[in-house]
Parts: structure tokens; C-alpha cells; sequence
């Protein structure tokens, strides 16, 4: 059976960079409370015009392709994790596959949030060992900014959330011992009202109406506590489950990359993995949490660094929406 092994990775943020400072011109808010609260400086916003999901991804892709070494041509299949897409429907999957010169190839988009990138190379994972397909492109891309009101009203989530893209391109290997070597999938579904955006969505027979936005029905609601706590069990539990399953401990992983959910979550499960801090990638201070993005802009930033290296064992965990949890190792 071949294994997934990641050959190119790619990130794409927009130019506009959006300080605490300039949120605090539109919102009761200062720096120090934004930092306090998420350890936050600074986030990316989209351009109307420039940016938008399935765009982001394209960019992200294109430099996973060229760093593979693979061109658009060589793709046999697009696993696509976003919560923000261009449109309803159809799925952003098609708008990045007909961006670039892909053939005529399947595109999946998945619905997964915050945990939205390690499900899809899960998926892809699964596709590549079956044997169905040899070359997958795994996407997160997310437009956050214009989902907020940026207002007292919307304050506590605006300052958490921002914009950009991530991409990696698996390919097949026979190569012994390397590659994806888990994936653990979680969810609890009875804390779906704890972190969701109800509206528009199918449940009502009227979608949208004025009285939703006088209401504030249209913003997204988070039980702050709640997913803290829960984030703070989940993430080193998921991460303990991948390590059990193969022989291996804490101590072996040479990188850590959680979520970019909140940057006293991460101190917290560092501290309870006791990982020192040249294990942790952590990044939110730039780019605040961009959901599906934030795991594979992560993973580029590091590789990017230099702190990847060959065999290296990488572990990567997510907690968000749903709720849904996972995790993957990766042997470099």
C-alpha cells in the first residue's frame, strides 16, 4: 500500500495588514486587551476585487506546484477545506480547478472549519492509499473579515480572525517509514450552537430578512470558555491517540503545529506536552486564526524557516466548530 507524502507547500495572505491599532478605530478595543486575550498583533484582510477564496488558493497552489516541482497537468485530484466559500454553491473546489490548467479532475470541498485541513488530507490520505489517485492538491482558504461586524457589537470574534490561504501537494510513495502515518477524526456534535453562524442557512423558511441583521442573527456566535476548555482537553488528547497508535511518544515530535486558535490555548498544551518552544510553531500574532488556513500557512512558514527537516516526525492538531477535532503525524 503507498503512502502520503507531501512534496510542495504553498501560502497566500493578502497585502492589507489590519493592526489592533486600527481595529481599536472602529471598536471599544485596545491593543493590550486583544493581545492579552489571543496574543493577536496583527491580521490579514481580503481586498474586494483582488482576493477572494478560491484566488487565495490558487496562489497557495501554484507555489506547492512549483516547489514539487509538478505542474497543474500532473494533479489527479483537489481536496478543498473552507468554511468561507466564494459562493453557496457551487463549491470553491471548481472555481480553483478552473483557475489553473488542471485537467478535467474531481474537486471536493469539505466542510470541516478550524479542522478543516487535517480532515481533508485525511481524505486525500485515504484516496492515495487505495490506490484511486497518486497526486492530490490539499487546500484551506478562508475569507473571514466580511463575515464580522466590526463594531462593539461583533468585537469579541473581529479581533480573532483573518484572511489567507495554505496548500500542500501529497503525491504517492513507496518510500519505507515516510509520509502521513495517521489521522485522527473527531466530533460532538451536541455543542454545535456553541461556535456557529445559524443564519442564512435552511432551517427558517426565510433565509435572510432585516430583522436578522437588527438582531445580530447574522453574526457568528462563540461560547468563548467553552471552546477554551474544551480546546485545551482535546488538543493534546487527539495528538496522544496518532502517538499511541504508532509506538511513538511526545518526545519524539520534532515540530508541533496546533491550530492558530489562541495563543494562550497553545502555551497550554505546550505546557501540558512539555514541548520547549523550538518544538511549537505559532504564528497567530500576524495573522490571527484563519480557520483552514491556519495549519497549512503554518506548516509553509516553518518549512520556509528551515525548521522542517528530512524524517522529521511533525504533529499537527485542530479544535474548533462542530465540535470537531483531529490530528495527523507526519514523518517528513
Amino acid at each position: 500500500m503507498p503512502a502520503s507524502k507531501i512534496t510542495g507547500v504553498g501560502m497566500y495572505v493578502p497585502e492589507q495588514v489590519v493592526t489592533n491599532d486600527d481595529l481599536s478605530k472602529m471598536m471599544d478595543t485596545t491593543n493590550e486587551w486583544i493581545i492579552e486575550r489571543t496574543g493577536i498583533k496583527e491580521r490579514r484582510f481580503f481586498k474586494e476585487g483582488v482576493d477572494c477564496v478560491s484566488k487565495m488558493a490558487a496562489n497557495a497552489c501554484q507555489i506547492a506546484l512549483d516547489r514539487a516541482g509538478k505542474k497543474a497537468e500532473d494533479v489527479d485530484f483537489i481536496v478543498f477545506a473552507t468554511l468561507s466559500s466564494d459562493y453557496n454553491f457551487p463549491g470553491s473546489g471548481v472555481l480553483l480547478q478552473r483557475k489553473l490548467p488542471f485537467r478535467n479532475i474531481g474537486a471536493l470541498d469539505l466542510r470541516a472549519q478550524c479542522s478543516g485541513f487535517i480532515y481533508a488530507l485525511s481524505v486525500a490520505d485515504q484516496f492515495i492509499k487505495s490506490g484511486m489517485y497518486k497526486t492530490i492538491l490539499v487546500v484551506g482558504s478562508e475569507v473571514q473579515s466580511n463575515v464580522f461586524e466590526m463594531s462593539d457589537r461583533g468585537r469579541n470574534l473581529a479581533v480573532i480572525f483573518g484572511d489567507g490561504a495554505g496548500a500542500v501537494l501529497l503525491e504517492a510513495t513507496d518510500e519505507p517509514n515516510k509520509g502521513i502515518l495517521t489521522t485522527k477524526l473527531h466530533s460532538d456534535g451536541r455543542f454545535a450552537e456553541e461556535l456557529y453562524l445559524q443564519h442564512p442557512g435552511s432551517r427558517k423558511k426565510v433565509r435572510f430578512s432585516p430583522d436578522m441583521i437588527e438582531n445580530g442573527d447574522l453574526l457568528p456566535y462563540m461560547n468563548g470558555k467553552l471552546v477554551f476548555m474544551n480546546a485545551l482537553k482535546y488538543f493534546p488528547e487527539v495528538v496522544r491517540e496518532a502517538l499511541d497508535e504508532c509506538k511513538l511518544k511526545e518526545s519524539d515530535i520534532n515540530l508541533f503545529i496546533p491550530h492558530q486558535a489562541n495563543a494562550r490555548i497553545t502555551a497550554a498544551v505546550q505546557k501540558e506536552m512539555n514541548l520547549p518552544d523550538d518544538k511549537i510553531v505559532s504564528n497567530i500574532d500576524r495573522y490571527g486564526n484563519t480557520t483552514a488556513a491556519s495549519i497549512p500557512i503554518a506548516l509553509c512558514e516553518a518549512w520556509q524557516d528551515g525548521r522542517i527537516k528530512e524524517g522529521d516526525l511533525v504533529a499537527m492538531a485542530a479544535f474548533g466548530s462542530g465540535f470537531m477535532w483531529a490530528s495527523a503525524l507526519i514523518r517528513w
